[in-house]
């Protein structure tokens, strides 16, 4: 976090574009919703899953998402490419994983999940008046149709695809092990090669005919892919390890600015130089996430970026990022050289990559150590 008061007027300017520019070239964008449906229910924040998977990811929606890859080989045999990160990619998108609904042991979701009326009227972006197709035995209505369940299916697409994963009896698309099926199903087409790059993109292209969509989902794919490899720990011992499975626990939960702290995510306050608030937000922004890891190990470091440059053995800019060590702070300043103008930091990972909590919309994650502007250095405490 960027000291508040003074500074952060003298900088504020040059910070926001920095931060501007940083949001239009990185994706994904949380929260974001399909170009065709939005949902008519607002962002809520999600359950937290510490440890072995995506941290924004209801532990029972990732295990549709694992199963339907598993099974989709019985459906498409031909298919190839198709893992887990593709559907919560898919699923990311379209309903930020079903977070905010419960989601029963068999996968059934309540309150169903519904898209807005395709009638033509405009709301949530649509222009096309799509007639009734079920009877609005998935949609709940018989007046037009909407898109429905975390994959947000037509009942028209789904009446083609939609498959019994869970063995009721019933292909349900707002049960989460068929609508992940049914996501497989869809994706895998003929049996496409979802390991070939233009492969996945022409079926992401299929769900949604847009470039955004496009660009948002492999994002979020991307992510996911990482975080499913996890980083190889197994040469780092005491306590530089024990503080990047710290901060690495803590993947996938949101920024807050001003959030975060020693014992853990906290509520943040109001507000960026961009003017995002933190207040609503539970989570970490970059100065917190380095509180709570290094207190792992009985560190305390100072609560704003630019003072935590001040403590331990500074690694001056001069010498690269090949200088750095695992378990090292990343500093970046908008005038390198000049600590006082510190506006961020990280924990470096190993291979050029550091863990980030990077900026308001995005959550804790592994970043490459270039992802962010004005490179300034790093401490090391250990």
């Amino acid at each position: 976090m960027k000291r508040p008061g003074r500074r952060v007027r003298r900088w504020g300017c040059v910070v926001a574009l920095l931060m501007f520019a940083a949001v239009c070239c990185a994706a994904p964008a949380g929260n974001a919703i399909s170009a065709y449906v939005a949902l008519e229910t607002g962002a809520q924040e999600g359950g937290i899953a510490e440890g072995g998977s995506p941290a924004d990811i209801p532990p029972r929606m990732l295990t549709a998402y694992k199963k339907a890859a598993k099974q989709i080989g019985k459906y498409v045999p031909k298919c190839r490419g198709m893992g887990w990160p593709v559907l919560a990619g898919i699923a990311k998108v379209e309903s930020n994983h079903a977070i905010g609904r419960s989601i029963a042991d068999n996968g059934d979701i309540r309150p169903k999940i519904y898209g807005v009326l395709l009638n033509g009227s405009g709301a949530g972006g649509n222009t096309a008046v799509l007639p009734d197709t079920d009877g609005g035995r998935w949609d709940g209505t018989a007046s037009g149709e909407r898109a429905v369940g975390p994959f947000q299916f037509l009942p028209s697409t789904w009446q083609s695809i939609g498959k019994d994963a869970g063995g009721d009896g019933t292909a349900d698309p707002h049960n989460a092990d068929d609508a992940a099926l049914g996501a497989a199903i869809y994706l895998c087409g003929n049996g496409r090669d979802l390991g070939n790059g233009s492969q996945l993109k022409a079926a992401i292209w299929q769900y949604n005919h847009s470039n955004a969509y496009v660009a948002n989902v492999l994002g979020w794919i991307d992510q996911y892919t990482a975080a499913a490899a996890g980083p190889d720990l197994k040469s780092l011992s005491g306590k530089a390890r024990t503080v990047i499975e710290a901060a690495l626990s803590q993947r996938g939960v949101p920024y807050s600015w001003g959030g975060g702290n020693a014992e853990g995510r906290s509520y943040g306050i109001c507000c960026s130089p961009g003017g995002k608030s933190g207040a609503s937000i539970k989570g970490f922004d970059c100065s917190g996430l380095t509180q709570y890891a290094y207190a792992k190990v009985g560190v305390s470091l100072p609560r704003l970026a630019a003072d935590q440059a001040g403590v331990g053995q500074r690694i001056p800019a001069g010498l690269g990022p090949g200088a750095l060590q695992p378990g090292d702070l990343v500093f970046y300043a908008t005038a390198p050289g000049h600590d006082a103008t510190i506006y961020h930091v990280g924990i470096y990972l190993s291979g050029g990559q550091m863990i980030n909590a990077a900026r308001p919309g995005t959550v804790v994650r592994l970043d490459a150590v270039s992802a962010m502007s004005g490179y300034a250095g790093g401490a090391r405490l250990l």
